[in-house]
């Protein structure tokens, strides 16, 4: 028997359909269509039954204890900026209600011990990155996801992210930031956090810079897209709660900020006039993942002067389109599949497995922008590359900044 919810869902995605394709309508559409199995299924109590686990490799073991949390909290960071909207009359606003509604139950059955769905915050080291995860979309949306939850499920929150505390022998690179992100939720919504983890992250952070908006991940730096699937968003996130204390580190928010910036136009200037970009380095197959500086310094009205809103929304749809809507990448009951352009399993590292692949929602956080913002009702421009290889004499070339 088909549960309430379900029936529910699909009654306002049919209505999402028949509305005109403008640019809103397919990301809305799109990000709920891949978030509707995974909120269903938690939300039932049945996600560890029904969501199929694939990987391509078993180099470093079987993956699907951890598949729940990653699939959960990796989705909960892309989509919370939309949730925090909140319910309205609108087509929209009611489906955001919904979808406010499961995450609520998702958020309950995840962290309840006594739930079929209690899933892994302490065993093995990759809880912690994914405790980070729902970490991150706490501080987000915190008058949607947060303040609403019961007292229990608020100290249930709380006890699993202090189990992720437990972790040892985290690799020494970008994963400083995980430990960090999760003592930013305690710095905004709790008691006790552990400054020296927070401390520790932005400082090694800070050395590991290398310019051009990019930082080393840890010794090293790495030609891929850590940089915008982990590193300047968590350093902003984190940078952004410390605004609101004394500590003395909330002086690099403008210096993060400006970084991100520089970034966020080299992201901006490899999508091609087709919506491609290079794939390369570790992870290409959290897909529009590799995008979220640009959509979170939109979020934030914070893009640089040199990119508008009509430009960035026009090539950030055009990617999005080409990503998520190939064929191969949903499979049975929209679930998706490994690949960057359709089921390419090859494509996957051996830590990848199906709930890995729910980083491509950190895409989708520009949809927290109203949708009478100027990001969505502004004319669509030709991006970057569009000028450069159409032959645009005013084109203006790109800088080198620290």
């Amino acid at each position: 028997m088909m549960k309430k919810y379900t029936s529910i869902l699909i009654a306002f995605f049919i209505s999402f359909i028949v509305l005109s394709q403008n640019d809103r309508t397919v990301w809305v559409n799109e990000l709920t269509k891949m978030a509707k199995p995974v909120l269903i299924a938690l939300a039932n109590d049945e996600l560890k039954e029904t969501m199929p686990i694939e990987q391509s490799s078993f180099e470093y073991g079987d993956r699907s204890t951890f598949a729940g949390l990653e699939a959960f909290g990796r989705l909960m960071a892309g989509i919370s900026p939309w949730l925090e909207l909140g319910p309205s009359p609108t087509e929209e606003g009611k489906l955001r209600k919904t979808y406010i509604e499961l995450a609520h139950k998702a958020i309950y059955n995840a962290v309840n011990p006594k739930s079929k769905d209690y899933l892994n915050f302490d065993i093995g080291n990759q809880p912690l990155v994914d405790a980070a995860f729902l970490a991150q979309a706490l501080l987000r949306a915190p008058n949607q996801l947060w303040h609403p939850l019961p007292i229990e499920t608020k100290q249930l929150v709380i006890n699993a992210f202090k189990k992720s505390r437990t972790i040892k022998n985290v690799p020494y690179n970008n994963w400083l930031l995980f430990a960090a992100t999760v003592e930013a939720f305690f710095v905004k919504f709790d008691e006790g956090a552990d400054f020296l983890r927070i401390e520790y992250a932005l400082n090694k952070h800070m050395e590991w810079y290398v310019g051009d908006g990019l930082y080393a991940d840890g010794k090293y730096y790495h030609w891929d897209y850590y940089n915008s699937f982990v590193i300047n968003p968590m350093l902003l996130d984190i940078a952004i709660v410390l605004q609101d204390t004394s500590h003395p580190l909330k002086g690099l928010y403008d210096v993060i900020l400006t970084r991100a910036q520089r970034y966020g136009e080299i992201l901006e200037r490899q999508i091609s006039p087709e919506g491609t970009y290079p794939i390369v380095g570790r992870s290409s197959v959290y897909r529009f993942g590799a995008f979220q500086v640009l959509s979170q310094l939109a979020l934030l009205e914070k893009l640089p002067k040199t990119l508008s809103e009509g430009q960035v929304r026009a090539a950030l749809t055009k990617v999005l389109i080409r990503l998520h809507q190939s064929e191969g990448t949903f499979k049975e009951k929209d679930w998706l599949q490994i690949g960057v352009v359709g089921h390419q399993l090859k494509m996957a590292e051996p830590y990848i497995c199906t709930g890995s692949l729910y980083l491509t929602s950190l895409g989708f956080l520009c949809l927290g922008l109203p949708e009478n913002h100027s990001f969505w009702t502004s004319k669509p421009e030709p991006w970057s590359m569009v000028k450069v290889w159409g032959g645009d004499p005013l084109v203006k070339r790109d800088s080198y900044k620290n």
